[in-house]
């Protein structure tokens, strides 16, 4: 044999005499990368590939290095002379253990050759005796490569055949990336054909009969594109288990279906092949159903089932369908471990008190990126947990036959038409009310938030979260956040508009247009910037949606909180009577009928500031305020004492009352952002995005959608709710932008904070990649608070006009893409873990070294 089809994933061990040629069999027809030489190892640990005494520490290394890439799914070649048994046991050990496919090369193209080859290296003078005893091992062991564990064998006896072959990849049968779906897995059957026929048709495949008994046919015309996926355990129990072994088996034929093996179909198989099985658990009903059948169709059945694989890797390895589940470390891999595993799970060895076996939830720590798909233990409802779903819904114990589109993800199901086997164990109601997945997700892990990460996103390649600032974020989560249930989401900063050089400004319209215009934008969207403070509002219809969507416990209807994940109120009665507000005003518009929703979740602005930043106020602004009032008061009063005794203190008590109009302005800036809060009324909420509700991110949609989707319920007459003033604006409209430029001024005159310039697409991209999603433009007495009494100083403008902006832009980038990336994996319905990843991401990047008045 000259030709050597491997599978893309095993484990090659190259087996021959020094001298016989296997490095240079290796360099011919596998990637350096992917062979693991002995005698290099030897020469990395001890700087000579011929050093015998270090050959124990070359091979630790060639057995760690082996261990690496079989984890990571990766072909790999050891090239070492592995002659004796005792030299190979430990890689056939190796192989179980990553369940990769043992293959043996026998490189040996006779003793005499060695010897020539041996003689031209002076590297290699070690003696004939050598080369003689290592292929009298070789023979002595050839015969028994099989029985070691190797499961592809191979020899080549000559140069020539040596020469002459050739080394081709193939895919495992379970690997089947490359068909992309849409599929419909459907659970377990167990002969319920009625019930089977019936979701097919709701599904939208065409099935038509011909003849009737043993002689019936069925054709199957699939919905275009679309690919059946059976999990397993097609027969006993049921009616008709000869028919639904009739349609898959169609199906399959036809290239419009896949099946798995599940375990009743592997036991029935035994049974066909005269194993010695007990017939138990509905095995007795298609014993009796088949001996009705013809011979030919039995025959059938058994060529079928023989052919079924353990387990699918399906979609480019986003999914994977397994009869019983399957392992993350399991997935597209090859061994009994894996075929036991997807047929049975896994169990203690213990029964209950049904005699039935206790299984251990493999599904409770599954972390795998690849979406797993099962059946084979009943359940009432279908429900992911960690991205698993078990499909098998009872059909045949009276529940219901299930299937899952994908990548759509729809349940579509189709009850019993009647009991048909009575369980061992009743399919009865657990009693709670939150899903397996929001239990789950009670109990938060350390590990998946802590330390260096490297956050993978579909806006950007990947996110770095530094360890420190990982560390950082926890703090703040563990001590201060509301309930991590609620965190779907935090907003991005925001950065403001290249500085101005207008005199007395530091932040202008002007620059703003200006960065987007050279992004080659030709719209933007101008927002009012309100004098609050930035909150997320989840709401929810009811508490029990909020209970089935958020996996909280107790009555609340959803949380209001800030950008960095605390509870805006420190009172649950307000947070709940807002909520309420919010909830009436979406009722009374049709919000959660239009939207199709339960839930949904918005940016906003809460006023008034003061309602926030008590605290603040008293410790920072008001004091500032008292004390720069008292001792410029102090200092005018001083100079004026001065003036009485003739000196001249003109320019000085000039210069003083300046400071003191400034710090007048100052108190009057903070103080607009401040009013008594008596009732609910005196509070204001102000949306100004629609980020999320059921099935959907609307991240993907304009600005201007946003705006049209929220004017409705924002104009309901409630007073707390208040909508967000905007424009629509043409950067090549002149005339438009000094129209703009002139409403920011007016209203940044009045006391108004500024404005908020973004593209019109709420994700926009340029020729370098994302655009920054916002700017923020400021007026000139709300960057007073910011920076101080006497910030618009010439010297203290000049000095600030040099601040940079790059940092800043940086984290608004980083801290969009991971908000983004949170929203998408809630709504995909994602475990929390993997929304927290993103969530904890934006809060650790909140703690880079960036100046926070910018």
């Amino acid at each position: 044999m000259t030709e050597i089809k491997l599978p893309d994933f095993c484990l090659v061990v190259l087996i021959g005499a020094s001298g016989s040629g296997k490095s240079t069999f290796a360099r011919k027809h596998f990637l350096p990368t992917e062979v693991i030489s002995s005698d290099r190892c030897r020469g990395m640990v001890a700087d000579d590939e011929n050093d015998q005494t270090a050959t124990g520490a070359a091979f630790d290394l060639v057995h760690f290095i082996a261990e690496q890439r079989l984890a990571a799914r990766r072909l790999t070649v050891i090239d070492a002379t592995s002659v004796r048994p005792e030299d190979r046991k430990h890689y056939v050990t190796i192989a179980r253990k990553y369940h990769a496919l043992p293959v043996a090369i026998v490189v040996n193209p006779g003793e005499d050759i060695c010897h020539e080859r041996n003689r031209t290296r002076p590297d290699r003078q070690f003696g004939p005796h050598v080369v003689r005893n290592q292929t009298r091992s070789l023979k002595r062991g050839i015969r028994g490569l099989a029985s070691e564990g190797f499961r592809q064998i191979y020899e080549f006896r000559s140069v020539a055949e040596i020469d002459a072959a050739t080394i081709g990849r193939q895919p495992l049968w379970t690997d089947r990336r490359e068909i992309p779906g849409p599929f419909d897995i459907i659970g377990d059957v167990h002969g319920c054909a009625e019930e089977l026929e019936q979701l097919l048709a709701r599904l939208g495949y065409d099935l038509t009969f011909n003849g009737e008994g043993a002689e019936r046919r069925v054709a199957v015309s699939p919905p275009a594109g679309r690919t059946a996926v059976f999990v397993g355990d097609l027969v006993d129990r049921g009616p008709r288990s000869p028919d639904v072994l009739r349609l898959v088996m169609a199906m399959v034929e036809a290239g419009d279906a896949l099946c798995v093996l599940g375990n009743h179909e592997n036991k029935l198989l035994r049974w066909m092949k005269g194993r010695k099985v007990t017939v138990s658990h509905g095995l007795a009903e298609t014993i009796a159903q088949l001996e009705r059948e013809p011979e030919t169709f039995r025959q059938e059945v058994q060529r079928f089932l023989d052919g079924l694989v353990s387990h699918y890797w399906l979609d480019g390895g986003k999914l994977c369908v397994a009869h019983a589940g399957l392992k993350e470390s399991m997935i597209g891999r090859a061994s009994g471990a894996v075929r036991s595993f997807a047929m049975y799970g896994e169990t203690t060895g213990e029964t209950d008190e049904f005699g039935l076996p206790v299984r251990y939830n493999w599904a409770l720590d599954y972390r795998g990126s690849a979406k797993v798909v099962y059946g084979h233990t009943p359940v009432l409802e279908a429900e992911w947990l960690n991205g698993t779903i078990c499909l098998d819904t009872g059909c045949v114990f009276g529940g219901k036959l299930t299937a899952l589109r994908w990548p759509d993800g729809d349940l579509i199901s189709v009850p019993a038409a009647r009991t048909y086997f009575e369980p061992v164990k009743p399919l009865a109601p657990t009693g709670h009310e939150r899903a397996a997945q929001a239990e789950h997700d009670d109990m938060l892990d350390l590990d998946d938030v802590c330390g260096k990460r490297i956050v993978e996103t579909r806006l950007s390649r990947s996110v770095t979260i530094a360890e420190p600032n990982a560390a950082a974020a926890l703090e703040v989560m563990s001590r201060f956040a509301t309930n991590p249930k609620w965190l779907i989401y935090l907003p991005p900063t925001m950065s403001p508009s290249e500085t101005s050089a207008r005199d007395g400004l530091l932040e202008h319209p002007t620059e703003a247009f200006d960065y987007f215009r050279k992004q080659g934008l030709g719209e933007v969207v101008c927002e009012e910037k309100h004098m609050g403070s930035r909150a997320l509002i989840a709401v929810c219809r009811s508490a029990e949606a909020a209970r089935e969507r958020f996996g909280v416990a107790g009555d609340e209807t959803g949380a209001i909180y800030t950008r960095t994940g605390r509870s805006f109120f420190s009172e649950s009665d307000t947070t709940e009577a807002l909520l309420e507000r919010l909830r009436a005003a979406l009722e009374e518009t049709g919000f959660w009928h239009s939207f199709q929703t339960d839930w949904a979740l918005f940016d906003t602005e809460v006023m008034p500031w003061s309602a926030k930043a008590q605290a603040l106020l008293r410790g920072q602004y008001a004091p500032v305020a008292s004390a720069a009032r008292l001792s410029s008061q102090a200092v005018i009063d001083a100079f004026a004492k001065a003036a009485a005794r003739g000196v001249d203190t003109k320019d000085l008590v000039d210069k003083q009352k300046a400071k003191a109009a400034q710090v007048a302005r100052y108190a009057q800036a903070y103080r607009a952002y401040c009013w008594d809060v008596e009732t609910l009324d005196d509070f204001r909420v102000a949306p100004f995005h629609l980020l999320a509700t059921e099935g959907a991110v609307h991240m993907e949609k304009d600005h201007r959608w946003h705006m049209e989707a929220i004017s409705g319920f924002a104009a309901t007459g409630d007073p707390v709710i208040m909508a967000t003033q905007w424009r629509l604006l043409d950067l090549n409209d002149e005339a438009a932008c000094a129209e703009a430029t002139v409403w920011w001024e007016e209203h940044t005159s009045k006391g108004g904070e500024g404005m908020v310039v973004k593209p019109l697409d709420f994700i926009c991209r340029g020729p370098k990649g994302l655009i920054q999603p916002a700017l923020k433009c400021r007026g000139k007495e709300y960057l007073r608070i910011i920076y101080g009494p006497e910030y618009d100083t010439p010297e203290h403008l000049d000095r600030l006009r040099r601040r940079g902006l790059g940092r800043k832009r940086s984290l608004a980038f980083r801290e969009f893409v991971l908000g983004h990336e949170a929203l998408h994996r809630f709504v995909d319905r994602e475990p929390l873990r993997r929304v927290h990843e993103c969530v904890f991401g934006i809060l650790a990047l909140e703690s880079e070294p960036v100046d926070p008045r910018l």
